[in-house]
């Protein structure tokens, strides 16, 4: 199956993949290499990865086009899969460069050690550095330490739920307009249009240490009204400003 699916690549795309690195990105181009495709199953199943989109991404950010379809597993359940795309496609990014080790912490000096979606603060090692605009829209940064605020820092949970929402937009799937992801709610979380295209809002609260006292008061009101956390405090929230 390797053999016929070479056949059937230009050598321009197969020196491109030759110089693919970074493990994840060699399981998945070796992969639909020898079997044509790759589904999510198999990267968290065969490989252990347990966010499969991640791994994509890892292809896609070193200019490797990938379409997503999907297949029937086993059991009869629909689920993504990934092949090589349109070959037009192919975006001269060489790569993703590696960050400055010094940006992170340039980062926390600046904003302080806490996510900037949630907000809650976490030790150093646990935030990750993350492209406020995508990298697969924007490309590289030249000299990262110079535009440090083309960057922010993320938790996992919130860099998981960025990827999954860039990786599902229109935007980031036909037109890569910078623009339009720079008023999207993961690049600015106060000031924004829209997310992933959608014309909603969304608020992060977290009551932390101290905080947590009112957490439990709140939830206890909210059952009692037969509501929902999110339904709660939107009620209150409105009733206070009726009031003003």
């Amino acid at each position: 199956m390797t053999h016929m699916v070479k056949q059937e690549l230009p050598k321009e795309f197969l020196d491109r993949l030759d110089n693919v690195t970074g493990k994840r990105s060699r399981v998945v181009v070796d992969h639909i290499l020898e079997h044509g495709y790759i589904t999510t199953e198999e990267l968290e199943e065969k490989y252990g990865y347990n966010h499969p989109p991640r791994a994509i991404r890892d292809v896609r950010e070193q200019g490797i086009p990938l379409d997503m379809f999907k297949v029937t597993n086993k059991q009869g359940r629909k689920i993504a899969a990934y092949r090589f795309g349109n070959l037009t496609e192919l975006r001269d990014l060489n790569g993703r460069k590696a960050l400055p080790k010094t940006l992170k912490q340039n980062l926390i000096v600046q904003k302080g050690s806490r996510c900037s979606i949630c907000r809650t603060r976490f030790e150093s090692t646990i935030l990750q550095v993350d492209h406020r605009i995508p990298f697969e829209v924007s490309g590289e940064v030249i000299n990262p330490l110079i535009h440090n605020e083309e960057y922010m820092l993320l938790c996992g949970s919130c860099n998981r739920a960025k990827s999954w929402s860039c990786e599902h937009c229109p935007n980031w799937k036909e037109t890569r307009d910078q623009s339009i992801c720079e008023s999207c709610y993961w690049s600015d979380t106060e000031f924004y249009k829209h997310i992933g295209l959608r014309k909603i809002r969304r608020l992060d609260i977290i009551w932390d240490e101290h905080e947590i006292e009112l957490y439990e008061i709140l939830i206890q009101k909210a059952q009692a009204d037969h509501k929902s956390m999110p339904d709660y405090v939107k009620k209150v929230l409105s009733g206070h400003l009726a009031r003003r």
